[in-house]
């Protein structure tokens, strides 16, 4: 086969450009081409959260997860430094409302440690101390946490790959792939594309991209919204920094919380809700052929059996502006429903095993170096929900590590 690229990236958010960056600095020469099927890049989880650069507290000692977070939190601050993008070390609080809510607290301190985290146990008088409104009986202040402008990143990342010659294709969706033992072949909106190497990093879209290739992921990829509010600006003073619930560990969602931005706006939330599309933004947008192919997988009526009545709670909040805002008063109590007004969704892109298990942990397969009866041409990103924008650096770079085993290996 005569090829077009060496290697195709899919996907121009943030995991995508942090691995055409990585992929550029590694291999100078290298004919990468990024594909990306809206008009901009990052519009979606990267254009869509909260801006929170994370410590790793949250995540299990050893995982990936954990280990990208921690070395990508201090990677991200540098990136920001080093190029001039708004961010700041805010650090922030965990906080207790509740005595039932102490022995998870006390958990997440020591696993926070364990991670090789800073971790400072607070009592009511320390709380307030970093947060006058915030009430709590106790709480921990995470030191090395952060915000930035994710957005802002992702374009640097672009433009550091098309300075070591990388091309980024807007507005080109990936329609089919063909793979052969000499290459890969790619039908795009914009016309055909030959590749030796490629590299699925489509997010919301990351199972059917792997299933068009012809590789069985064993996961789907099942949307959940997470809406916010934020404060009106009069009341933006009511939150200093950034103020989280103790997370429920039976579910993957932090919780609403409470986060100031790096331009001074806060955000509230997110809750966790089904999506009705992968790109569902609100409950008027419904596509039934997602839907269904939702509604088809074993893993999803799984979930719902096993969280129904976390999600009942969720779906209520969703509905009712005053229950919303009823959660978010057992932080801040000082909040009223007048000083929240809606702010854009976002689409957590969250892998669910056939048994209804959630993914923990950052997630890939097809070309594996380490194992030689893995996937030959394709190397897939399968699950990179938060804290991949965190930890888009580290992420990057085993990507590309995958993806160029993967170009020397293609003619054996």
């Amino acid at each position: 086969m005569r090829y077009d690229v060496d290697v195709l990236v899919v996907g121009g958010g943030i995991v995508g450009l942090a691995t055409a960056y990585a992929l550029s600095a590694a291999r100078p020469g290298l004919r990468l081409t990024v594909l990306e099927k809206e008009p901009g890049l990052a519009a979606h989880q990267t254009g869509r959260n909260s801006g929170v650069i994370h410590s790793g507290v949250y995540y299990r000692p050893g995982s990936l997860k954990a280990r990208y977070a921690v070395a990508g939190a201090a990677e991200m601050v540098e990136f920001c430094r080093t190029h001039g993008i708004p961010h700041e070390v805010t650090g922030k609080l965990i906080v207790a409302t509740g005595p039932a809510e102490l022995d998870r607290l006390r958990a997440l301190a020591e696993r926070g440690r364990a991670n090789g985290i800073p971790v400072t146990e607070l009592d009511r008088r320390g709380i307030a101390a970093y947060e006058p409104q915030v009430t709590g009986v106790a709480g921990l202040h995470i030191g090395t946490t952060g915000i930035c402008d994710f957005p802002a990143v992702a374009a640097a990342y672009a433009r550091l790959a098309r300075e070591a010659g990388a091309e980024i294709r807007t507005g080109a969706e990936l329609r089919a792939v063909a793979r052969r033992a000499d290459g890969v072949t790619v039908q795009t909106s914009a016309g055909e594309l030959r590749c030796q190497v490629l590299v699925n990093c489509a997010g919301l879209h990351s199972d059917r991209i792997a299933r068009l290739a012809g590789d069985d992921p064993g996961v789907r990829i099942v949307p959940f919204r997470g809406e916010y509010y934020e404060l009106v600006k009069e009341r933006r003073e009511l939150v200093r920094g950034l103020v989280y619930p103790v997370p429920d560990p039976a579910f993957p969602f932090l919780g609403v919380h409470l986060t100031r931005g790096v331009h001074g706006d806060v955000h509230v939330g997110p809750n966790a809700v089904p999506a009705l599309a992968r790109e569902g933004y609100d409950w008027r947008t419904v596509r039934p052929r997602e839907l269904a192919g939702t509604a088809a997988f074993p893993g999803t009526w799984r979930i719902a059996r096993r969280h129904w009545r976390y999600e009942v709670g969720e779906l209520h909040r969703s509905l009712s502006k005053r229950a919303f805002t009823a959660a978010v008063q057992r932080l801040l109590p000082a909040v009223t429903s007048a000083d929240l007004v809606r702010a854009a969704a976002g689409v957590r892109a969250q892998a669910v095993a056939r048994d209804g298990s959630l993914l923990d942990d950052f997630a890939f397969a097809g070309f594996d170096p380490d194992d030689p009866r893995s996937t030959r041409r394709l190397v897939h990103v399968l699950n990179a929900p938060s804290p991949a924008a965190t930890a888009s650096l580290p992420i990057g770079r085993e990507v590309a590590r995958r993806a160029l085993a993967a170009l020397a290996a293609g003619g054996r």
